[in-house]
């Protein structure tokens, strides 16, 4: 029994060490144990469809990453070796293995994309998903712990079947936009629409997707695959990629920017003005595009996302807002629920970009969110208008700041549980307001004598897998960044084992 392989498991994923060249950090997901994961995952898909391996379907694809095909080739061998018809869907999305689940023309019944991600070039791992959508953390554990149990079989894969899912999913989006503006052939004439793809996955966007229905692409940046990311890293929350994108907005003077992550679940966007919509902007973006067909629906994000999106979604767009846990199956899952009991939540959206739409599946497609975006920027055109119309109201980014705390308590979570403790019962004898918080503290400053007169919000809490403190702080007026992080440090007191040093 190799218990190391249960080490492989990040959440609801699969992650590791793919390939040498990063000091201190070993590999730790070779060819063999994706053969041997990918038996365990035929062995898991057969007990939950009832079918035995050799009635099973599966389509396998990966990202741009330099160990992606000797993985692909590994992976799909385990799975060969129990009799599963594989597809080889190639350079692929972690959305469109989803859908190859959902297409008339293939029907799988699994799927597995080869992806780590936004991770640095040496890291890879795997994704699964069936028709009820990515797998749970609980699912990733059982089939690790059965692959524990498999030894390593050699396949000939030489005749593995190929399959162009780029093709129907690329067909998918067109059929989407052209339903959305207006169902002529091309939707996207006269409109200059940019696409950033990092050299990830998502370079296909522009060439299959847009300039097939009109668009102008010139200025499209890092189309071509390639795993070493040599230009950025493909990750719509890096401040480095997000200004490459911005500036070829700028220098090319597109209607818009796209820029997605290495296996396109995530999206940004950057205005025609340069204005960057990541964070709370993308979801106030998307909020206020679906809107007018979801009159008082109830919007789901993470924890981190700042007042003044509240108050855009709840007073400007008429809409609820759930500021729930963060972690993207954390929010699409408390959104499936609250749909199971009859409530209407069209969106949940983390401010990494990750969002999942109910009348998508429930995917976190950050292709299908970036067609929202066409769609209303085309809208807009017709209309004399600008996208930014959809956001105008909402209220100006504060100053930012995240701080982590380390933990040196081998017990780091009863640790990070009694500083939470603590921290709220100081918080409230010291007079400040406590809105509800389904992950950590959250505290919120009007103005009033308990921050000195600040204003804006600070987020304390304790990350799930790591022995790590968040702290998470916006001020939303002159100085009140300051005053707020003197406040968490007055209220951080005293706690040893607490590396506390970055508040300096």
């Amino acid at each position: 029994m190799d218990e190391q392989i249960l080490k492989l498991q990040n959440g609801s994923d699969i992650r590791g060490v793919a390939l040498e060249g990063v000091e201190g950090e070993n590999v730790n997901l070779t060819p063999s144990i994706a053969n041997r994961i990918g038996q365990a995952f035929v062995q898991w898909l057969s007990a939950k469809t009832n079918k035995s391996p050799d009635q099973l379907k599966v389509g396998v694809g990966m990202d741009s990453r330099i160990s992606g095909p000797e993985l692909m080739v590994a992976l799909s061998a385990g799975m060969i070796s129990d009799g599963t018809d594989v597809k080889c869907c190639g350079m692929a999305t972690t959305p469109a293995m989803f859908m190859s689940i959902i297409f008339e023309q293939s029907q799988f019944d699994g799927s597995a994309m080869i992806t780590a991600s936004h991770l640095p070039f040496n890291r890879n791992g795997i994704k699964f998903f069936t028709k009820d959508g990515g797998l749970e953390s609980s699912d990733i554990k059982e089939i690790l712990q059965i692959a524990q149990d498999k030894e390593e079989k050699a396949v000939d894969v030489s005749e593995e079947k190929n399959f162009d899912l780029i093709y129907l999913y690329a067909r998918h989006l067109r059929a989407a936009i052209m339903n959305g503006v207006d169902n002529s052939q091309k939707p996207l004439e006269g409109l200059k629409i940019i696409v950033d793809a990092g050299n990830g996955a998502g370079g296909f966007f522009a060439e299959k997707v847009l300039k097939p229905l009109g668009a102008n692409i010139e200025g499209s940046q890092f189309l071509d695959p390639d795993g070493r990311f040599p230009n950025h890293i493909p990750n719509p929350e890096n401040k480095d990629a997000m200004e490459s994108i911005r500036q070829a907005v700028l220098a090319n003077r597109a209607d818009l920017g796209l820029i997605f992550d290495t296996d396109v679940d995530r999206m940004s966007a950057v205005l025609d003005n340069g204005d960057e919509i990541n964070r709370d902007a993308i979801i106030a973006m998307i909020s206020a595009i679906l809107a007018p067909s979801n009159k008082g629906a109830t919007i789901i994000t993470d924890s981190v996302t700042s007042d003044r999106l509240t108050y855009f979604l709840e007073r400007v767009l008429g809409l609820k807002h759930l500021r729930y846990m963060r972690g993207y199956k954390n929010v699409i899952n408390k959104q499936k629920e609250l749909c199971e009991q009859g409530e209407n939540a069209p969106l949940a959206m983390e401010t990494s970009g990750h969002g999942a739409l109910k009348d998508n599946y429930f995917l976190d497609d950050g292709a299908f969110l970036a067609v929202q975006l066409v769609i209303a920027l085309a809208k807009a055109a017709r209309q004399g208008k600008k996208l930014q119309s959809l956001i105008e109201q909402l209220p100006p980014p504060g100053d930012e700041l995240e701080l982590r705390f380390k933990i040196n308590d081998e017990n780091f979570k009863e640790y990070g549980k009694n500083v939470l403790a603590t921290f709220a019962e100081r918080a409230l004898d010291a007079g400040c307001v406590m809105p509800e918080s389904f992950e950590g503290v959250r505290l919120s400053f009007k103005g009033g004598p308990e921050a000195d007169g600040a204003e804006g919000w600070m987020l304390l809490r304790l990350s799930l897998h790591d022995p790590v403190m968040p702290l998470n702080i916006e001020g939303t007026t002159p100085g009140s960044l300051e005053k707020i992080k003197h406040v968490a440090a007055l209220l951080l007191q005293g706690f040893d084992k607490l590396d506390m040093s970055v508040l300096d």
